[in-house]
């Protein structure tokens, strides 16, 4: 759905104004006392539909996320939860209309995945990426903000393991993993690995694949 109205955002806009002209002008015809409901109205309107844009949008674009993860997945099927899936080629403006992640970046792998918390934290382990950027980032489902990254930007680019952790988990982090709190019981999770060069895209696909999670205390 986020998709579709992206794409046909500005037909949409022309066909909406073109109804509120006609309906202005059919007020118009009968007088011009009929424009003061008309005007009261669009502001009533206004002001709802903002609220309402401003509450809803978020959500159900983070959640057009989830339904692509758990249903198409990024090429390889659907992802179960608490899985991560690393993209084995690059995606780039050019990429099929249908790819989740078409974007006009060409030179990194995607990562990606959606976590539930509610049975317990979850593990994320990432590799020592030596000098190689990547990210991951972790997205809160009702306001779509980032609340944390893991990456060489924040935290540095050695192997590690972080633990995920919902709001009420009350238990200890082991010795040597660092805790991510997440504001609420599920978080998406989107993670990038930079490619240098095509000969450079196995390399990068094989740390992609080795960012992984796992249940704590497995």
């Amino acid at each position: 759905m986020n998709r579709l109205i992206l794409k046909y955002s500005y037909p949409l806009t022309v066909v909406i104004l073109v109804v509120f002209a006609w309906v202005v002008y059919q007020r118009i015809s009968r007088g011009w006392s009929e424009i003061i409901p008309l005007a009261v109205a669009a502001g009533i309107v206004w002001v709802l539909g903002t609220a309402a844009f401003i509450y809803l949008w978020p959500r159900l674009t983070v959640n057009g996320f989830k339904r692509a993860f758990l249903k198409h997945g990024l090429g390889g099927g659907p992802v179960p939860v608490n899985t991560l899936y690393a993209a084995a080629s690059t995606s780039s403006a050019s990429a099929a209309p249908g790819s989740l992640l078409a974007t006009g970046t060409d030179d990194v792998l995607y990562i990606g995945g959606w976590l539930d918390l509610t049975k317990g934290p979850q593990v994320l382990h990432v590799p020592d990426m030596g000098e190689r950027y990547y990210s991951v980032q972790f997205t809160d489902p009702s306001n779509s903000a980032n609340f944390a990254y893991v990456g060489k930007r924040t935290t540095g680019t050695r192997a590690g393991d972080f633990v995920i952790s919902g709001p009420d988990w009350r238990g200890t982090v082991p010795g040597g993993m660092t805790r991510i709190a997440s504001p609420s019981r599920s978080v998406l999770v989107v993670g990038r690995v930079f490619v240098a060069s095509e000969s450079d895209l196995p390399a990068a696909y094989g740390l992609a694949q080795q960012i992984q999670l796992a249940p704590l205390g497995r």
